[in-house]
C-alpha cells in the first residue's frame, strides 16, 4: 500500500469535504421544481402493478394484478389482469372502460370533476405538471431525488369529501407507491415496477 504524502492528503481530504458538502447542499435544495422537472424529462413508461384496496366492508383486502403504461403528456392506461380483467385508457379529456362481456364505455372528464381531479394527481406527478397539481392540491415534498414522497391534499371541497390524502413515492422519475386515504375509512395502496420499453 503507497502512503500519501501530508500534503497529498490533506488535498484529498478537503476535495472529499467539499464533495460531501456540495452534496449535501444539493440535498438540501432538493424541492418540487428539481422533481417535477426530473419527472418531466420521462416522456413514456411501462410498469407492472398490485394493488390492495382495503374496503371497511370485508375483513381481507381486495388485491388486483395488472400493467400500467404512460406516454406524455396525456395518455394512461390501466390493465387489470386479476381477479377480472378491466381496462381503462385514459386519452386527454376522455376516458374508455372496457370490461369483458359488457358494453364499452365512453366519458368525457369534464362531466366528472372529482374523477377528472383525481386522475390529474397520477397523471400530472408522471407529466412533471407543477401548474395542474399546484391548482388542485396542496403539495407536500418531503425526501430526496433517490426516495422521495409527495403528499396531496384535496383543495376543492368535492374533493376533500371523497379523499382525505394521495401520497405518491418514488425514486428519481420513477414512481413506486400510490397510497389513497379515503374520507369513509377506505383505502387503497398501489405498488409500481417498472418495466422496460
Amino acid at each position: 500500500m503507497v502512503k500519501l504524502p501530508e500534503s497529498m492528503r490533506i488535498a484529498v481530504i478537503t476535495w472529499l469535504i467539499l464533495l460531501l458538502s456540495a452534496s449535501l447542499a444539493w440535498a438540501d435544495d432538493w424541492q418540487l421544481p428539481q422533481l417535477m422537472h426530473l419527472l418531466a424529462q420521462k416522456k413514456t413508461g411501462k410498469a407492472t402493478f398490485i394493488e390492495k384496496k382495503h374496503l371497511k366492508i370485508i375483513d381481507q383486502p381486495v388485491v388486483s394484478t395488472g400493467k400500467l403504461s404512460f406516454v406524455a403528456p396525456g395518455k394512461l392506461e390501466k390493465h387489470t389482469l386479476t381477479p377480472k380483467p378491466e381496462s381503462l385508457v385514459l386519452n386527454g379529456s376522455t376516458l374508455i372502460i372496457d370490461r369483458p362481456g359488457k358494453q364499452r364505455m365512453t366519458v368525457g372528464l369534464e362531466e366528472y370533476p372529482e374523477v377528472a381531479a383525481f386522475i390529474e394527481s397520477i397523471r400530472g406527478t408522471l407529466a412533471g405538471d407543477l401548474a395542474t397539481l399546484e391548482k388542485l392540491y396542496q403539495i407536500e415534498l418531503t425526501g430526496s431525488a433517490s426516495k422521495w414522497q409527495l403528499m396531496l391534499l384535496p383543495k376543492q371541497e368535492r374533493m376533500r369529501s371523497i379523499f382525505s390524502s394521495i401520497r405518491i413515492s418514488g425514486v428519481h422519475a420513477d414512481l413506486k407507491t400510490i397510497d389513497i386515504e379515503q374520507r369513509d375509512g377506505d383505502r387503497s395502496e398501489m405498488t409500481i415496477t417498472p418495466v422496460a420499453d
